[in-house]
């Protein structure tokens, strides 16, 4: 089997199959490591190594390919225990961690063995990678006067500037400190099959979450960095989203977990917010509302910065049990473009690739060249949703937003371009195929399926496929359904077990169909 690097620390290299299958590979496979076999039956695309030695040179076998790497130089290496870390459950290792953290010289790695850590946040620093072995559990204090208080946006007494250190859903917030934090860095690997556990399940962030005036912690909170990888790592029990980089560049999640209750509030897997360069490469989510939820901040933010989430890359990855598999928005006034989702299988979510905006999101919140590909869609309710009148936030219901005559075109329109889905498979659907809903006086450009299937489920359930004003509840086994799109081209596209019509077309414009 061919495969390629994808990553290489000091101490862990991950790796991924050349082929187009979802997330798992065609077959079973071992791997061998300087000859020596190191995993068996590996049924994924991606596999990594971990407990490498650093400044070393390997050579790593599957089948007949092989592929030789060397691992990074380090400058020193650290042991959290040399700074009072017990790892026993019981002691609060926070100062212990964050002290190995300060003292590690810059190229250097603080390693945590295995054993349970009591901490409260911990803020990560240039330069530096954090290893956490297999067995080795960041487990998050359970008091809420453990996490400080963090203000929404400050303003620089140098240059009167403003500085945005904690938000809520697209806005500046004051927001409990993060469980994992980094500010303005640059750097940072943290690697390793260890976990980082928020402890949410044992504390009193998901009580009563609507009622809350201060922001709860993310899992990871990126603000402002740059050229940071997460490799191995599982992520669980978030107080709020799990995966957070903000006004982030280069980053990147190779062959990790984000796991959560179904039932937890708001534990999105991850929420790249006006990213540029973010990938997602081998992850498994399985969590309590979207997997992963691209965004670009509300009209204030995108309206001043104006910074889209720009060339994202979303790869064999497995996504189930979550509201929305890829979702985009609907914070996302500064709008999200370069979009690329392949290999992905969705399983047990909602919806599967959807888009949410509505009329205030502002004119930077453009949408535009989304591509989908190599897709398998399993007991996904509707695979595919393009919701222009998502009825989120208090004004959200109001009859500006949800009408559905046409508004001017003003500051507050947002627009949604070209998309592509082709290679998809989705089987056992039921609510509804597709539901696109553009506005009218901003339709959806253009819309492409090429090599699409659907079916539905014997006993499919009722639902809603789009969350907007006009869009029935009771909706089941609904074909493709297209509202204010200026051009729908099918291509190869089969339906099997829809009530009623294949394809429903309501002010569409140019429609073509092979």
């Amino acid at each position: 089997m061919k495969f390629n690097n994808l990553f290489i620390s000091s101490v862990s290299a991950c790796f991924e199959l050349c082929n187009t299958a979802p997330y798992y590979a065609e077959q079973s496979y071992d791997v061998e490591l300087n000859g020596k076999k190191v995993l068996s039956s590996v049924k994924t695309n991606v596999f990594s190594l971990f407990d490498l030695e650093p400044d070393t040179e390997y050579e790593v076998s599957v089948g007949a390919d092989t592929c030789r790497f060397k691992t990074s130089v380090e400058s020193a290496a650290l042991n959290v225990k040399d700074f009072g870390a017990k790892g026993d459950g019981k002691a609060d290792d926070t100062i212990s961690i964050q002290n190995a953290i300060i003292c590690c010289p810059a190229g250097g790695r603080v390693k945590v063995e295995a054993g349970t850590y009591i901490v409260g946040p911990i803020t990560l620093l240039s330069d530096i990678t954090l290893e956490l072995c297999e067995g080795a559990v960041l487990l998050g204090k359970t008091n809420e006067s453990d996490y400080p208080v963090l203000p929404g946006e400050i303003h620089d007494a140098a240059t009167g500037r403003e500085i945005q250190v904690s938000t809520w859903e697209g806005d500046p917030f004051p927001c409990h400190q993060s469980f994992i934090n980094a500010y303005s860095a640059h750097n940072i690997k943290v690697v390793g099959r260890g976990v980082i556990d928020g402890n949410a399940q044992n504390s009193t962030w998901w009580i009563n979450p609507k009622q809350r005036k201060i922001g709860r912690p993310k899992l990871v909170f990126l603000n402002q960095c740059e050229d940071v990888i997460f490799h191995g790592i599982t992520g669980r029990n978030s107080a709020s989203w799990n995966l957070h980089p903000f006004f982030s560049k280069n980053i990147s999640f190779y062959d990790t977990a984000v796991e959560a209750p179904s039932n937890s509030p708001n534990t999105d897997g991850s929420d790249p917010e006006s990213c540029d360069h973010v990938n997602y490469i081998g992850v498994r989510f399985s969590v309590g509302d979207d997997a992963i939820a691209i965004k670009a901040g509300k009209m204030y933010m995108g309206m001043k910065y104006q910074t889209p989430a720009d060339h994202h890359v979303i790869r064999n990855c497995l996504m189930e049990y979550a509201h929305g598999g890829v979702v985009l928005g609907s914070e996302m006034s500064g709008g999200v473009r370069n979009l690329t989702v392949s290999q992905c299988y969705f399983l047990h979510t909602d919806r599967g690739l959807r888009i949410k905006t509505r009329r205030g999101r502002g004119k930077y919140a453009i949408i535009d060249n989304m591509e989908f590909s190599n897709i398998m869609m399993d007991n996904v309710k509707t695979p595919f949703v393009i919701n222009m009148y998502y009825f989120c936030d208090p004004d959200g219901r109001d009859e500006w937003v949800q009408k559905k005559t046409a508004s001017p075109v003003d500051d507050t329109t947002p627009y949604i371009g070209s998309f592509v889905f082709k290679d998809i498979e989705c089987k056992e659907c039921e609510w509804a195929a597709c539901y696109a809903y553009g506005l009218p006086e901003q339709p959806i450009k253009s819309v492409s399926f090429e090599n699409i299937s659907f079916n539905f489920k014997e006993d499919a359930g009722k639902g809603q496929p789009a969350m907007m004003e006009g869009c029935a509840e009771d909706t089941s086994r609904l074909g493709l359904y297209f509202n204010n799109v200026e051009k729908i081209s099918l291509k190869n596209v089969s339906i099997e077990g829809q009530d009623g019509d294949s394809f429903i077309f309501e002010n569409v414009g140019t429609k073509e169909i092979k």
